[in-house]
């Protein structure tokens, strides 16, 4: 299949390719996000050499793999001067560089960097002493080293004390596709699904292009979700279990965090999520929060007028959600198929949870809807502390620099919500209430509805309804850069 979308990360990649020094990229991002596909897509066979580490081998299998790889590329090492260290191993490396022809970049591509890296072995120190004393004095390569292990990129490459101090060039964080994105796979694939269908699969699955890839054609969303999901053959029954295992050294923390931030919708501060969770509150905690946060697992969002110390940390990644709600349930497995629960009031209760997380990772979209592209704003939540507030919360804060605030409500439903009576009432006392709470009492409040298939016309949404954001605005181009 061809590379979709990743505009923004083929740009930085050619950036390198057009360089006029030597360039070093970092690649990082969950399982399944399509990594590798992209790299390989975008040099389509070009690259000058490529390997992968191997998973769970022994410095004695990835030294052999890397002789066997330089030997396919016509790169023979003669007897006598077997690569038995790193050090030799890049040494061979080097030695296949300076005779390779051209005056065009060469793409050195050292996929799952991180299972090179067995105790003991000293690799990175070799590829610190090969990108510092021999790439940086040529002016004709691209090294791109790739990693899901996040926890070893980012605490080894990115955050690197040593010899790789700031030396990366550039650095893709991979996130898995939008709305956007997710139709036009599906689309290249055949999958000819409505926009409030493919809505229902990513509150799901996500935007991961491997969980995609299994729909087939002839089959509802219900349908894919029982066969990969509640199925004991099925692709995703199992996939949970080593997600977080294949990411995070000391995965078990992770695990804990995610399990913990699962039971609350709304998100949690770190004092609540370190009492429910058991776990200390230490650089331990801060480590993996940061490393799930730059992993796309969760989202630290600080409530409108907060301040940092009052951030509430929540679980973003639909599938983790997914698996706690309804796959595995206080650590036992559910047996019983999806087609039951997914009309349940349980499915109900869910689904506006996950449709507001799919919504805080679409921001750019809802903008975009709301005309706001030239419009400086800060996006956050708010919930009520005082008495006089109790109960009162609001999904979505946009405040804008043009003295306004859209109050975002976001609702899940399978056709037109309809505003009664008693939610009517409801915002109008939400509005109330933090009219009182906002910092800048001269912006005005435009009450926006979110929702999938739009706002029903009666007399409580002309009253109350500035605007609205119907499931198809999210299905946009994303503007990011």
């Amino acid at each position: 299949m061809e590379l979709l979308g990743r505009e923004n990360e083929q740009d930085t990649i050619k950036d390198g390719l057009t360089s006029s020094e030597s360039k070093l990229i970092a690649v990082y991002g969950r399982r399944r996000v399509g990594k590798t596909f992209m790299i390989r897509q975008h040099f389509q066979g070009q690259m000058s050499f490529e390997i992968s580490g191997l998973y769970r081998g022994d410095m004695t299998d990835q030294l052999d793999h890397w002789t066997d790889t330089l030997g396919q590329y016509g790169h023979y090492i003669p007897v006598g001067t077997e690569i038995t260290t790193w050090m030799s191993a890049f040494g061979q490396l080097k030695i296949f560089i300076d005779n390779l022809s051209g005056k065009k970049k060469k793409v050195i591509f050292i996929d799952e960097l991180p299972w090179f890296d067995t105790p003991r072995s000293k690799f990175l120190t070799a590829f610190e002493s090969f990108w510092n004393s021999y790439c940086t004095k040529r002016n004709d390569l691209l090294v791109i080293i790739c990693g899901s292990a996040a926890s070893w990129m980012i605490q080894k490459i990115l955050k690197n004390k040593g010899g790789l101090h700031n030396r990366v060039s550039a650095q893709i964080n991979l996130q898995p596709f939008n709305l956007y994105e997710t139709e036009l796979f599906l689309r290249k694939k055949g999958i000819l699904w409505d926009k409030y269908s493919i809505i229902q699969l990513y509150m799901t699955t996500g935007g991961i292009p491997y969980y995609l890839d299994a729909v087939r054609k002839g089959e509802s969303v219900v349908q894919f979700v029982d066969r990969v999901c509640f199925k004991k053959d099925g692709l995703l029954y199992g996939e949970f279990d080593e997600l977080y295992a294949s990411l995070f050294s000391n995965s078990e923390i992770h695990e804990q965090i995610v399990a913990t931030l699962a039971t609350v919708g709304k998100g949690m501060t770190r004092t609540i999520l370190v009492s429910k969770s058991g776990l200390s509150s230490g650089g331990t905690l801060t480590k993996a929060l940061e490393e799930l946060d730059k992993s796309g697992f969760i989202d630290k969002v600080i409530p409108y007028k907060g301040g940092v110390n009052k951030a509430l940390y929540k679980l973003t990644d639909p599938f983790t959600l997914f698996h706690f709600k309804f796959m595995v349930v206080k650590g036992k497995r559910v047996k019983s198929s999806w087609q039951t629960k997914a009309l349940s009031q349980s499915w109900k209760s869910w689904s506006g949870f996950a449709f507001e997380r799919l919504c805080f990772t679409h921001t750019d979209q809802i903008q975009r809807a709301l005309g706001l592209q030239v419009i400086q704003t800060e996006i956050s939540s708010w919930q009520g502390k005082s008495e006089k507030e109790n109960g009162a919360q609001i999904d979505m804060i946009i405040d804008r620099s043009d003295n306004i605030i859209n109050v975002c409500e976001i609702k899940f439903s399978s056709g037109e919500y309809s505003i009664d009576k008693a939610y009517a009432q409801n915002l109008r006392n939400k509005l109330a209430k933090f009219s009182e709470h906002k910092a800048n009492k001269k912006k005005a409040l435009f009450l926006t509805l979110i929702t999938p298939q739009g706002v029903s016309t009666n007399m409580y949404s002309q009253e109350l309804i500035q605007s609205e954001v119907k499931g198809n605005q999210l299905f946009k181009k994303d503007t990011k850069v």
